[in-house]
Parts: C-alpha cells; structure tokens; sequence
C-alpha cells in the first residue's frame, strides 16, 4: 500500500502536468505563507489543549474533555470533504483506525463545514472515526492554525471547482484551517503536533501512530 506522501506527490504531480501554470501559482502562494511564518502561533507540544464542544453530523455535541476521559484524543484538522487532499488524508487514516484505536486513543477530524445533509451524505462521514463541525474555523483559529485563503485559491475554488464556501460552511468563506493535527494525552497536554501551511502535505498515520505508542 502507498504511503499518504506517495499519494498526495502522485496528486500533485498530476497537478502538475494537467495545470502547470496553476500549480506555479499555488507554489507561490505557499511560499509566501511560509515566508509570513503562518501557522507559527500553533499550539506547541506541552502547551494545554483547548477544551471544544462542536457538533457532529447528527448535531449532537461532542467536547474533547468527554473524550479525554476514555484515553488520548488525535485531534485533526481539515478543510473540507471537497478538498481531494483532505480526502486521501482521512483515507489514509481510516486504514490505520484500528492501530490508532486498539492504542486506547479516539480520532477526531474537525473542518468549518455547517452540520447539514451534505455533511451527513459525504464520504468523509461513513468512516469510522469522529467528525465535528467548527464553523468560521473558531476553533481552528484557537489552536493556531485559521488561515485567511488568499484570492488566488479562492478564485480557483468558486470559478474552477464551483465551490460556494459560504453555503458549504454556512460562516466566513475565505477561513479555512491550516491542515494539522495534534495528539492530547488524557492530561489535556499537547505531546505531538504537525502543522504545514502547504495543504497538499499531510502528516502520515504511521507518525501518530509512533508518537501515540511513546505516551505514558
């Protein structure tokens, strides 16, 4: 089975090949994120994890402290069940769920999109693990890691994709999270953390997985 790294590259050199003058241009936007050091304000291994109540797709409420007292929490953060990296991400991931769970841990996968039907039907949703909604990213920007989505890919997203952001996440369009994810030990404290500005690059399970097996 291919690593997420070989199939988010496989991704992006398609990308590549099939739009090279948009992929410059994604490169250049990337670039200048990482020269503004986005992201920087990001949790930190050791910081405290802030406590969150969001809804699933059926609405009911789900706080990281009620998880925390059944064992460590993966805590990822993600940008839309329209995004097709996010999608080999939480791919990647269901096919590790079992490693993650038999180590006593819940993953959770966090994105701005409004707990509807649409939310409810998509893919993302008939895998195993927790999806909470976080509108206008409130909590992602608790955590560091709310990024303002400059026009470039805002333009590529309404006119290319035909993605209406203010309906799918029913808040701020252009406020999406920086793709990371944290590991909370039952203290509430952050022990691992992977935060890239560039959101075709993801952190692979394998990596949780070795972090959560060093807890304790």
């Amino acid at each position: 089975m291919k690593t997420l790294k070989e199939q988010t590259d496989a991704k992006i050199a398609a990308g590549r090949n099939a739009k090279p003058e948009f992929m410059q241009g994604v490169d250049a936007v990337i670039e200048k994120a990482k020269a503004f050091e986005e992201g920087k304000d990001a949790l930190k291994i050791g910081d405290k994890a802030i406590d969150f109540e969001l809804p699933n797709p059926k609405g009911q409420l789900i706080s990281l402290s009620g998880l925390l007292k059944k064992g460590p929490v993966v805590v990822t953060f993600y940008r839309g069940s329209w995004c097709p990296y996010c999608n080999l991400q939480l791919r990647a991931l269901q096919a590790k769920l079992s490693d993650i769970e038999d180590l006593g841990t819940t993953l959770v996968a966090i994105s701005p999109e409004v707990p509807d039907d649409s939310l409810t039907e998509n893919e993302i949703n008939t895998m195993a693990f927790t999806v909470l909604s976080d509108q206008d990213a409130k909590i992602a920007s608790q955590y560091g890691v709310a990024w303002e989505v400059p026009e470039f890919l805002m333009e590529h997203m309404r006119v290319d994709r035909g993605l209406d952001l203010k309906k799918i996440n029913n808040g701020n369009a252009n406020v999406l999270p920086i793709p990371a994810t944290f590991i909370v030990d039952t203290d509430g404290i952050i022990k691992w953390n992977y935060v890239n500005v560039d959101y075709r690059t993801r952190s692979e399970p394998d990596e949780i997985i070795d972090a959560l097996k060093k807890l304790g």
